[in-house]
């Protein structure tokens, strides 16, 4: 695993996207799940304002790791929040977005989403494979959509699986561990003080049961696993 470590989210935003950058020079194009969450969404504001020119956003595709079951102008959408804050800003092909339609029924597109993955993605062990996966961790070890009480679909032979918020019973259509473990790269972005507890539980294996929670399951066979964070999420690992 190689861990990243910044003072602040600017400068994490400034090196994730020279990361970025690096493999798109050097494979010409890019398949990208992206995630939700205040961490991303930064980033792709930081995109917005920084590099309209210098990313050919025609060379990027672009999917997402979970989607709540709502719809694209809700709120709680992520796509919505991919489009508000990235989309609309930059000029990439409408054919190049891949979004999970979260307003379909969950497991309807859970089987329908698997099957635009294997129409687009390159095929490894017969499993789709992304160039690059962009993963958050929540306060409780969660990542994508699986939470630590549902952490049998984490190895779900399938590659989308329908998770439920625990508190909120909301449906979710997520990646299985199946399909993240075989992407070239997977980066979690980690910020805020308030993920150092399971960021030391889960980066720096204290307690030793950390494989109860599905972001410590991030194992890519590649063995490309980044961990980009800033200096508050990792202060309990210095």
């Amino acid at each position: 695993m190689n861990i990243q470590i910044y003072d602040n989210l600017s400068e994490l935003n400034e090196a994730f996207t020279d990361w970025i950058k690096e493999l798109l020079e050097e494979k010409g194009k890019l398949t990208i799940s992206l995630s939700g969450g205040s961490t991303p969404k930064s980033l792709f504001d930081y995109w917005s304002k920084h590099h309209k020119e210098d990313i050919d956003w025609s060379s990027i595709y672009l999917f997402w790791g979970d989607e709540r079951a709502v719809a694209p102008t809700d709120s709680e959408s992520n796509y919505k929040m991919t489009k508000d804050h990235l989309l609309d800003n930059v000029a990439i092909p409408e054919k190049n977005i891949f979004r999970i339609k979260g307003e379909n029924d969950p497991e309807e597109e859970a089987n329908r989403y698997s099957s635009v993955l294997e129409e687009e993605l390159e095929l490894k062990n017969n499993i789709p494979s992304f160039d690059i996966i962009i993963l958050g961790m929540g306060d409780d070890g969660h990542t994508a959509s699986i939470f630590p009480y549902e952490i049998n679909l984490w190895d779900d032979s399938r590659h989308c699986v329908v998770g439920t918020h625990p508190d909120s019973g909301q449906k979710r259509v997520s990646l299985t561990g199946t399909a993240i473990n075989n992407a070239d790269n997977v980066a979690f972005l980690v910020t805020g003080a308030g993920k150092a507890e399971k960021v030391k539980e889960i980066v720096g294996g204290a307690g030793g049961d950390e494989m109860k929670y599905p972001a410590a399951r991030v194992e890519p066979t590649s063995g490309n696993l980044f961990w980009f964070m800033d200096k508050e999420a990792a202060k309990l690992l210095m």
